[in-house]
Parts: C-alpha cells; structure tokens; sequence
C-alpha cells in the first residue's frame, strides 16, 4: 500500500477495501494493513484486488474519489465514480493540446528528452560496470552524440525536427545494444529494430517488453482519465494508443531494455525459448514467456525515488505517477510535464 500525490495505491493482490467511517480500510483477512483518511485522496488504485465494500463504493462516489480496479498484471477492469467527474474536462484540455501543433511539439520534445537522456544513462552505466568487457570507445562516441541530440532538443519546438532529432538519438542507442549483451552472444545479436515479426531473438524479446509496458501505461492513463488514443508525439491512429506509446518513450530504456540485458546476462533465458516460424519470425516458448512474465513482476516490485516526487515509488507505478503527472499539467495545475529521468 501507497500514498503518491494524494492517490493510494494498493498493489497487495490479497487486500480488500472497506469503510470505517470516514477512513478507507485496507485489510487482508483480519490483519490491517492501513487506514487513510477519505478527505486527502483523490483516487484509489487497486491491482489484483479481492474487492471493495459496496459502503466504501458509496463514499467514494459521493466524496468524488475515483476507485479504479486493475488485474495484477496491470490491466483496467473498471473505475468506480460518482456522477460528477472532471474527466470529460480533462479529456477535453487533452484533445485541444493535440490539436495545438505548436503545444504538440513542445509536449513531444520533453517525452523525447527524457528518453534520449536514459537512454544515455543506460550506456553510461553500462561503460562504468563493464569497461573491460565491452567496447567503450564505441559507447563513449554515441553517448557523445546524444549529448549534442539533447542540447538541440532543449531548444527545438518543430515536431518534424523533434521527430528527426528522436529517429537520430534511436539509431544511435540501438547500434550499440549488441555490446550490451555480455553472455550468448552470437543468439542475442542486434543489428537493428525489427516488428511484426519481430527477426531475431533479441527484437522478439524487447517486443513483448515493450507490449507489456503499453498494456501497463493504457491502464494507468484510463485509471487518471485521459484518453490512451490521443497523443501527441505519436499522432491518432484507429485502434493506436498513441498517449501511451508516447509515455513509454521515456519509460522503456529504464524498465524493459534494462530487464532485457539483465535477463540475458544472467542467462535466465537462452536461445532454446525462441523459435522462428515460417513466415521468418521469431516467436517465444510458453515456458520463457513465463520466465520474462515472472522477472517483469519481480522488476516492478523494485524501488527508486522519483525524481519529481522525491521519494521512493516501486518501478511498476511509475506508468501510474506519469500518467498522473501529465493530467496535472494538461489540467493546468503544472507548468510544464515532469518527465521521468532516470539518475
């Protein structure tokens, strides 16, 4: 159970939700596990929840506190709220900032900023904790690179150009993914991004990373009310959660390519879980999907400090907290979108 800017977070699988007067209850069987005032919460978020009291439902609705419900894995299964709700204002402010090409763009550089800057960070760390195994020279130069793609991006309000500048920075962080990869290395070779299919191991790996932080960030931006489908780095496509392709952005270095090397190098996975079907794709075994699944649960449990909130938040919250973060702005209570950079 947590507290983060005024929304708690009950991420327990066992725990259920009930009303004591004007307390929210968080209990699993008879053991208490926390009591918060209703009056401070804003929104409750519960993963892999055993239920809520049809009282507490009640509160909620008439206090205005949105209830959302998750599946453990992160996915929305339905939101509680009362009949007056800011959403459709939200989603309002939402859609005329996409519509703004020049608030789109600015919007765009920040996310693309921030990803460029952790991508950085994770090339950094990997020439300080494996110098000797790695080719640093070769790392050195594109963390050089993305330095200059930073110093323009901080400066550019163009969508073409933010998008140039993005194209740039992810063509210079994957050239060196392979150098990444310290143990198999001659089945987890990367000579570029490839999808639908996916052609080698590593590309089949990275892509169900990647699927499972989008399902993750759709859920967390339909928890806060925003509409997954209208972005602004990735513009509206039928059936594209373009908003949720834009937050991963900044989320993906950090969360799955990291989970990815780490799976690797650890030798969790090998070459004997992917297998290439006939249409020349490469496709996992049930048994390294449960592998991965495991780890990614595993991983979220693990915790940073926000750097915007500075304190410490579980890695699986952090599509939650942006999400939040980026309605705050679009409502106008922030000046500007806190994109999470990784330190």
């Amino acid at each position: 159970m947590r507290k983060l800017m005024n929304v708690l977070y009950v991420t327990t699988p066992e725990a259920y939700l009930t009303k004591d007067g004007e307390n929210v209850v968080v209990r699993v069987e008879d053991n208490i596990l926390g009591r918060v005032p209703i009056h401070i919460l804003e929104g409750i978020v519960t993963f892999g929840y055993m239920g809520a009291s049809p009282r507490l439902m009640g509160l909620c609705a008439e206090r205005g506190v949105s209830l959302s419900f998750l599946s453990s894995f992160g996915k929305f299964m339905a939101r509680v709220e009362g009949p007056v709700s800011g959403n459709v204002l939200l989603r309002r402010r939402q859609y005329r900032n996409a519509d703004d090409v020049s608030m789109s763009a600015k919007i765009a550089s920040t996310i693309v900023l921030g990803k460029v800057l952790n991508c950085r960070t994770v090339l950094q760390r990997a020439v300080r904790d494996h110098r000797e195994k790695i080719d640093s020279g070769k790392l050195e130069q594109s963390i050089a690179k993305m330095a200059y793609q930073v110093k323009k991006l901080e400066q550019c309000r163009q969508m073409d150009t933010v998008r140039g500048i993005e194209g740039e920075a992810a063509q210079t962080y994957f050239s060196c993914f392979s150098e990444l990869v310290l143990e198999n290395k001659d089945y987890f070779s990367f000579s570029g991004r490839s999808r639908r299919p996916p052609l080698d191991n590593m590309n089949a790996l990275i892509s169900f990373l990647y699927t499972l932080l989008v399902h993750d960030t759709r859920s967390a931006l339909e928890t806060v009310g925003l509409d997954p489908a209208v972005g602004f780095l990735h513009r509206d496509r039928p059936g594209r959660p373009s908003l949720a392709l834009d937050l991963i952005e900044e989320l993906r270095p950090v969360i799955a390519d990291r989970l990815a090397f780490s799976l690797i190098n650890r030798k969790q996975i090998n070459e004997n879980g992917f297998v290439r079907n006939e249409s020349g794709g490469v496709v996992m075994n049930d048994e390294t999907r449960k592998i991965i699944l495991t780890a990614w649960q595993k991983r979220k449990q693990e915790e940073i400090t926000h750097p915007f909130l500075e304190e410490k938040v579980e890695i699986g919250l952090l599509p939650y907290v942006q999400a939040l973060l980026m309605a705050r702005f679009l409502r106008g209570d922030l000046d500007g979108y806190p994109v999470f950079i990784w330190r």
